[in-house]
């Protein structure tokens, strides 16, 4: 499993809540182990006290994709290297799961289980996965939704940095959006001149 795969948490936790709309996902311990996917045996650590403990990293990860959404690469990339700190890795060589042609494992870098508690061991992940994508991508590479009010993470992959939306959906709303928004300007602007035509006074008939 590449490393890069693990920035992927970093999106999932942010994402459990959406601030403009008042909507958190982040509730119950069988939400929190929903959150490591595929990763059973750490999910299986998660007690009442992680859903406190990850909303608190939850916020300190949004933190570092609203710094770098507003331009702030420092501010950014000193955000994450705390959370690095505080939550630190244990990376492991791994060959589970890939083998080549004549059986032998692909060798590849996997990070370990944090022994202590999950969150510990989500945070680890999230902010390595992270600060992985943003090494390698660009801080810029790390956004929020501009479809307003959605304002979800995500990690620009594209090839021109042009990623705006979270999602496709997010996208096409904020298209119709604008369109419609396009539609009533011109609409205002045909009215506006008609009132203005109208408002003209009518020429005075010459005497004969």
């Amino acid at each position: 499993m590449e490393l890069a795969y693990y920035s992927d948490y970093a999106v999932r936790l942010v994402n459990s809540e959406e601030p403009e709309r008042g909507q958190d996902a982040l509730t119950s311990v069988e939400a929190v182990r929903d959150l490591f996917g595929a990763s059973k045996s750490a999910a299986r650590r998660a007690t009442d006290t992680d859903v406190t403990r990850l909303r608190s990293v939850r916020a300190r990860l949004r933190s570092v994709f609203e710094a770098a959404d507003g331009g702030d690469e420092t501010l950014a990339v000193d955000l994450l290297n705390s959370l690095l700190l505080e939550f630190p890795v244990s990376p492991q060589i791994s060959g589970h799961d890939y083998r080549d042609d004549d059986g032998r494992p692909l060798w590849h870098m996997h990070l370990a289980d944090h022994p202590s508690n999950a969150t510990a061991g989500y945070a680890a992940i999230a902010a390595m996965g992270l600060a992985i994508h943003l090494t390698e991508y660009g801080v810029d590479r790390l956004g929020l939704c501009e479809a307003a009010p959605c304002r979800n993470a995500y990690l620009d992959t594209s090839t021109n940095r042009s990623r705006r939306y979270c999602s496709d959906r997010c996208a096409t709303r904020a298209n119709v959006a604008a369109y419609r928004a396009r539609k009533r300007l011109e609409a205002e602007r045909v009215d506006t001149g008609r009132t203005a035509v109208s408002a003209q006074p009518s020429a005075p008939l010459q005497d004969r």
